[in-house]
């Protein structure tokens, strides 16, 4: 017993151990062979040992396992790599190089003395007569000079980088990936020139790792060099490819088709005559890869539609735009509000858009179809950037205009296409977007827009359950909403204004109008009455204005010397109606200007001020 507490105080190593537990399992091993080899059935008194038998070699073998952990591991297990789940993907910390960024395209060695080399305008003072004459024609057919863009190279350069330098100096994040983009250029005959050195400018511009492809879109065009020439000249650039409608429908049609066939995470949608200036596609990717739910827009410089000179950024920064709206629905573009100023650091800053062109913008694709993509319902063109731009902001997206991508567009005076179903398709897209986004200000609308109302109220724009199907799916916000926190500096007019209509005069039997073209500043003409709204459109607000407000703000402004238009003074937000813009409507029909005391008459060529006489039909006025 003494040699064995000896034995037992001496210090083991775990192998020693280990040797002892095998000897015992091994002696627990033979016995178990000599009690299985019976008949549990026929000796049931040796099923109470066996019980104990496995209730000690269990034990055992929990002692051996212990054992075994306890000994020191002699060797290093190999790193177990956790796998990123589905959603992540990997990428290197760091910025991409140079290198990695190189174009699809390397632009040709240029000639500084070409036509339009570096941006610079093509000279048309000096054309002669059969050059003149294939000008005047180029201009009929597209509403730009078309003779100066196909003398300028399609590859042609935009010389240096003068954005601002934080601009130029901007490296672009490995991590998060940008993501991949697909070009879609919808075109509809097309120039041959503007449509290919569109393309160009792309390849040339692009880094190579993020152009998946370009998609060209033809909106079933008729000049034969779009057909199979174009067909064949793109197979050369690889990357290129054309999709064709068999019939025109129009560019909102034709963009659900090219962002159907598109492969890359981005949809990047031009127009068919732009230039892409240095870096713009990377600013874009970088944005949509931080928050995949904004829509990004370039900031959209001019190509002259007579030169083709490209207006290049300031390195000094500039004087930025943003969309806007109007209440007729028309797009337009305002300066910056302050808070937004204060808000951006410096060019690299996004700015916070109401609303957007819609003609050239980003979108990841997965959002585009989370979103809702366009309104298939809606027809040809027009309204479905507003569309788009209330949707975004209201059911939880935004968009912004990226100042450091610049890309140039031909932007013409008027468009050279016809409207298979005439103009009235555009009316009726935006009783669509009035009728599905806007709530109870879209009467604001339907005052202006006499064709319009009249198909809201026979409800003849199609089906729209869809999108207010939509609209609740996604939980959107209501456009009181959008007024309030997206656009509060826009002018919110009456509701429901004192008088409003055409102002008709009894005595000329004409009514006010504003005249062509008329932004302010100018007299106001009388016309015959039409019943359209637009020109004649006015409203008598409750703060005693008389409001022509379809594309700006506008209010009868009076002074001695003459009645004009002028941009109205009372704009909301801490504003007040100046005594110039302020009057009475009697109820003789006298349309008093109470600081003067004179009224308003139709006697001469354009309306103006009289002494007020109640038995003159000059000055009797009525909203019709």
């Amino acid at each position: 017993m003494t040699t064995f507490r000896r034995f037992l105080r001496k210090r083991f190593f775990p192998w020693k151990l280990v040797i002892v537990a095998l000897i015992f399992i091994t002696f627990v091993f033979l016995i178990q062979r000599e009690v299985v080899g019976r008949d549990l059935q026929e000796e049931p008194w040796l099923k109470d040992i066996v019980d104990k038998r496995d209730a000690v070699l269990g034990m055992m073998m929990g002692a051996v396992n212990n054992f075994r952990d306890a000994m020191p591991k002699m060797q290093i297990k190999a790193p177990v790599r956790q796998h990123d789940t589905a959603d992540s993907k990997p990428c290197l910390n760091g910025y991409y190089t140079a290198a990695e960024l190189k174009p699809y395209l390397e632009r040709p060695s240029q000639d500084p003395s070409a036509p339009g080399a570096s941006g610079k305008a093509f000279p048309t003072d000096k054309l002669s007569p059969e050059e003149q004459k294939e000008k005047e024609k180029g201009e009929a057919k597209h509403c730009f000079n078309l003779f100066a863009s196909d003398q300028i190279s399609l590859s042609r350069d935009l010389g240096p980088d003068t954005r601002p330098p934080e601009c130029i100096e901007q490296k672009v994040k490995r991590c998060p990936p940008l993501p991949t983009t697909s070009i879609i250029i919808v075109f509809h005959n097309e120039a041959w020139s503007t449509l290919l050195r569109t393309v160009y400018s792309v390849l040339h511009t692009s880094p190579a790792i993020f152009l998946k492809e370009i998609i060209l879109v033809d909106d079933a065009s008729v000049d034969d060099y779009l057909k199979e020439p174009l067909d064949d000249y793109v197979k050369q650039l690889h990357i290129v490819k054309v999709v064709r409608q068999k019939e025109r429908k129009g560019l909102i049609t034709a963009r659900l088709l090219g962002a159907a066939v598109a492969t890359g995470d981005v949809l990047t949608f031009l127009d068919a005559h732009c230039e892409c200036f240095h870096g713009w596609l990377e600013p874009l990717l970088a944005r949509i890869a931080e928050n995949y739910t904004v829509v990004v827009s370039p900031d959209i410089t001019t190509i002259d539609l007579n030169t083709f000179e490209f207006m290049k950024p300031s390195p000094y920064g500039q004087n930025h735009n943003r969309g806007n709206f109007d209440w007729g629905l028309s797009f337009g573009w305002e300066s910056l509000p302050d808070h937004e100023k204060k808000r951006r650091k410096d060019e690299t800053y996004p700015i916070k858009t109401p609303t957007f062109a819609g003609g050239l913008f980003s979108i990841s694709k997965e959002y585009f179809y989370d979103i809702g993509s366009y309104d298939e319902k809606m027809e040809i063109w027009g309204g479905e950037n507003i569309e788009m731009s209330f949707r975004v902001w209201q059911c939880g997206g935004q968009l912004e205009i990226i100042p450091c991508s610049v890309v140039g567009h031909v932007f013409r005076t008027k468009s050279p296409h016809t409207f298979p179903k005439g103009t009235q398709v555009i009316a009726r897209n935006e009783v669509r977007l009035a009728e599905v986004w806007m709530d109870d200000y879209k009467e604001i609308f339907y005052r202006r827009n006499q064709q319009a109302a009249q198909m809201a109220k026979e409800k003849s724009f199609g089906d729209i359950s869809q999108r207010l199907k939509l609209r609740q799916n996604l939980k959107c916000k209501n456009f009181s909403w959008y007024l309030k926190n997206v656009y509060p500096e826009g002018f919110l007019p009456d509701l429901i204004p004192l008088r409003f209509g055409a102002v008709k005069n009894m005595g000329k039997e004409s009514c006010l109008d504003a005249g062509e073209n008329n932004e302010g500043g100018k007299q106001l003409i009388l016309y015959p009455c039409h019943g359209l709204g637009g020109n004649q459109y006015f409203e008598y607000s409750t703060h005693h204005e008389i409001r022509h407000n379809i594309q700006k703000e506008l209010c009868l402004h009076a002074t001695a010397e003459a009645v004009t238009l002028e941009e109205c003074q009372f704009k909301g937000q801490n504003t007040h109606v100046t005594v110039e813009e302020k009057w009475e409507l009697r109820e003789d029909h006298l349309i008093v200007h109470p600081v003067s005391n004179m009224c308003l008459t139709a006697k001469e060529e354009h309306p103006s001020l009289e002494p007020c006489n109640p038995a003159d039909r000059f000055q009797k006025w009525t909203f019709i």
